[in-house]
């Protein structure tokens, strides 16, 4: 089973079908999502289109987070996915995308990188655990 993004299962802009006119392309060929979860880090290198090499994470349990507040970015373990608003079975499944809400020992984060397609998990907090002064 493949993943395919050509066009020729389009119609025509008059309605009409597009008839095939030639096979398929390697450069229409598309891949599952990498699908990220929390644990031991797994990552994968997939060639890319023009030979470039694309990391995906497959699972990690560290990730890089920034206090918009301070400017300080701390590699902190993920203690759980909260919520991703993508996908309700990812929210269910605990997969994280970008967007997803993560649970680190800094506070709550959002992640702003597409782990799937970058390799890596960075997010900018949201709520941090307050500090008595």
């Amino acid at each position: 089973m493949s993943v395919w993004h050509g066009d020729l299962h389009k119609k025509k802009s008059s309605g009409g079908r597009k008839r095939i006119y030639r096979i398929k392309r390697k450069f229409e060929q598309g891949t599952f999502a990498a699908e990220t979860t929390i644990g031991e880090p797994r990552k994968r290198c997939v060639r890319g289109y023009g030979g470039n090499l694309k990391i995906k994470a497959l699972s990690d349990n560290y990730a890089s987070v920034t206090d918009p507040k301070t400017g300080k970015t701390e590699k902190t373990e993920i203690l759980r996915a909260v919520k991703n608003r993508a996908n309700v079975d990812y929210n269910r499944r605990g997969v994280i995308t970008k967007g997803a809400e993560i649970e680190t020992a800094l506070g709550l984060a959002r992640v702003t990188s597409r782990p799937g397609n970058d390799g890596v998990i960075n997010a900018v907090l949201i709520s941090g655990k307050e500090e008595k002064a």
